[in-house]
């Protein structure tokens, strides 16, 4: 009987401790991150029958995001693994697809694999450089890419005879300008961007550019070299690219706004400048007739942000036009011609969210997706009018879907990778909000409520700014948001003057003046949020990176009113940002003067001046390897708010690039720190500790 007894207590502990199991996982937690996926580079075969997209997932053994190539039906089904890597595109036939993944050197290379019956795989790139943006042939014998070719140093010099068995140090890397150098320690040799082509069967890459000039105007976040657009001519002839550095005299340029777009003929080697009016011209792709090219961007302005519009030329650069008046709203990815040569698609931002619109030749503009979402076309066929691309929703992280060219029906969904993962999940609610500044301004954002969320409760405010400064925050699924509303807090994440796709004239109004009205806005945002009745004013937390790391320095030092700051990846000094920053022609960028004719600028917009007016707790968090705002500048930051008495840290995040998420460890680090941090304090001073460690 006791046996019996005994069982039956177990039993009832077990079914306790599942419940208990089950009650804990209905919200979104930090550990979840490891079990999070993301897709990307959805493509559809020519014929419109078959998909491939990359699914990426965070591989714990090494710290880092894998990735994986899948292929399905163009309805969905079947979905398959098909094999490591990444990038892939089919070729013009459908017969091979290419793809980047690691060749036997261990670095990434070029690939091709036959989707036939034999399904045989070849490598064919080897070569030390990093390939990027690999861009089939029309006639699907060649395949094109970019890659850093690095800068040979002619300065010779002759030092003693080393000693037999002696270990000396490596000679020093020699640097003689400014021009978009990665030439830290973990990044790469100094170089320029050059265009290649090797056979696609396999075979020896062919350089095709040289010089002290760049195929490509796209860098990453952190600074590196992301890739170019290359638009190969029908007839497979020749390439068109954008390029920066070489002048129409062949002269260096050193302003990285100012671009051109080239034409280069592939057996002559005759490269020919497209564009002629000064100014940032990038992007191009040739229409499918051969004849015409589309392309974005602005003539050469001293603005700080300029909008890139579209413009369509002939094939020789002849007659340049703007394709549409009435399109002022910022490219997202890439363009695609309709097969019929008369239409343009596209994805855009539009007032926080992001959709694919189609332009015709009169400049009238059509809308193919509409909502509050981010839509991104990634691929089209020329004959069934139908395209594919990623739609991420408030609730949905992201998946691919199946598009109606014609905008008639709507898309239809065909992955669903974190379906297990949100499984019984309950998802804090987003809310879209519309609020004034004290200058009257009007503004946009949004608020996630924790998951039990009642309003007749006081909960603490977590203001998030994003970076840039000209970006925009999306009204979409982002997991930290949700787990810092799972955690508890009211998220609050708003886009403030200078953020694009609102216009032009609302991203330049902080040209040459950042910050400044942006930070009324966020004021405007806090004060919007309080006067709902459910914020306890005592505890009101903001951070925020790179350009959200400058405004969150920038905010505690003109107010009081928050209880706790995550500064993370700052500018803190403008001045000496000067000199340490990976951003070429950082004078340009900010400011209308160098600080040698006129500082004043330079430091009333530091927010290292305004350090005597912080009382705010502040960690200060940055990367030991971010090179877009170097350490340098956290540590200027954080041993001035230590000198002035705050209560303050500093977390130098390991292995870490631009950024608190090069891995994902440092990315749940970085939300757990944030959480830890903002819950030891609030307006009366330090309160208990409360552990957030799942």
């Amino acid at each position: 009987m006791d046996s019996v007894r005994q069982q039956f207590v177990l039993v009832i502990v077990a079914m306790l401790f599942t419940t208990a199991t089950v009650a804990a996982d209905e919200t979104l937690k930090v550990g979840d991150f490891l079990d999070f996926e993301k897709v990307t580079g959805a493509q559809i075969s020519p014929d419109g029958s078959q998909v491939l997209y990359t699914r990426q997932w965070v591989d714990q053994s090494v710290d880092r995001w894998a990735s994986a190539i899948w292929i399905m039906d163009a309805d969905g089904s079947r979905q398959r693994f098909l094999g490591k890597g990444g990038n892939a595109r089919w070729s013009p036939t459908g017969d091979r697809i290419l793809f980047i993944a690691t060749g036997d050197n261990g670095k990434p290379q070029v690939f091709v694999r036959w989707m036939t019956n034999e399904a045989s795989t070849s490598q064919v790139t080897r070569t030390e450089l990093k390939p990027v943006s690999p861009t089939w042939a029309p006639d699907g014998k060649s395949i094109a890419f970019v890659a850093v070719v690095p800068e040979k140093d002619d300065w010779k010099i002759e030092l003693p005879e080393k000693p037999e068995g002696a270990t000396w140090t490596e000679p020093p890397r020699i640097l003689d300008d400014l021009h978009y150098r990665q030439d830290r320690v973990g990044y790469m040799e100094p170089g320029y961007s050059h265009l290649f082509v090797v056979p696609a069967s396999t075979g020896k890459a062919h350089q095709l550019t040289e010089g002290n000039w760049n195929v490509g105007a796209r860098r990453s976040p952190n600074g590196l070299f992301d890739g170019a657009n290359l638009s190969w001519s029908p007839d497979s002839k020749s390439i068109l690219f954008d390029g920066y550095g070489a002048g129409g005299d062949g002269g260096l340029v050193t302003d990285y706004r100012r671009s051109h777009i080239y034409r280069l003929d592939i057996d002559s080697g005759e490269l020919q400048q497209l564009t002629q009016s000064d100014g940032l011209w990038r992007e191009p792709l040739v229409s499918p007739d051969g004849e015409r090219v589309v392309y974005e961007g602005h003539p050469a302005s001293i603005v700080t942000y300029e909008l890139n519009r579209l413009y369509v030329m002939s094939i020789d650069g002849s007659g340049p036009r703007l394709l549409s008046k009435e399109f002022d709203r910022p490219a997202v990815g890439e363009k695609w011609w309709a097969a019929d040569n008369k239409q343009v698609y596209l994805s855009a931002q539009q007032d926080g969210y992001i959709n694919v619109f189609r332009i015709d030749n009169r400049g009238r503009v059509h809308a193919v997706t509409e909502g509050k979402q981010t839509a991104t076309l990634e691929s089209l066929t020329g004959n069934t009018g139908r395209g594919v691309g990623i739609i991420s929703s408030y609730y949905e992280p992201g998946d691919v879907y199946s598009m109606d060219l014609s905008g008639k029906k709507a898309p239809v969904r065909l992955t669903n990778v974190n379906a297990d993962l949100l499984a019984g999940k309950t998802l804090g609610r987003q809310e879209e909000i519309w609020f004034e500044a004290e200058d009257g301004n009007r503004a946009h954002g949004w608020i996630i409520n924790p998951p039990d969320f009642d309003p007749t409760k006081k909960y603490p405010l977590l203001m998030e700014i994003h970076g840039g400064p000209f970006g925009m925050y999306q009204g979409r699924f982002v997991f930290n948001y949700q787990v810092y509303a799972a955690s508890g807090f009211v998220v609050l994440y708003t886009n403030p003057r200078g953020s694009t796709g609102y216009g032009e004239e609302f991203s330049q109004a902080i040209d040459h003046a950042y910050p400044s009205v942006d930070y009324l806005d966020l004021m405007g945002a806090v004060d919007d949020t309080l006067a709902k009745g459910y914020i306890d004013e005592k505890r009101l937390y903001v951070g925020g990176c790179s350009g959200g790391g400058v405004l969150t320095s920038w905010v505690i030092g003109h107010t009081n009113r928050f209880a706790a700051a995550s500064v993370r990846c700052p500018v803190a000094n403008w001045l000496s940002m000067f000199g340490q920053t990976d951003i070429p022609n950082f004078t340009q960028s900010f400011f209308q003067k160098p600080f040698w004719e006129d500082p004043s600028d330079w430091l009333h917009h530091s927010p290292i001046m305004y350090v005597g007016n912080v009382t705010t707790p502040t960690i200060v968090m940055t990367g030991e390897q971010d090179l877009r705002t170097p350490m340098a500048q956290s540590e200027e930051y954080y041993a001035a708010l230590k000198i002035a008495g705050v209560p303050a840290r500093l977390l130098r995040f390991n292995d870490q690039f631009h950024g608190t998420s090069t891995h994902p460890s440092n990315a749940m680090r970085s939300m757990l720190y944030l959480m830890s941090w903002y819950n030891r304090y609030n307006l009366d001073g330090e309160i208990e500790a409360e552990s957030l460690q799942e």
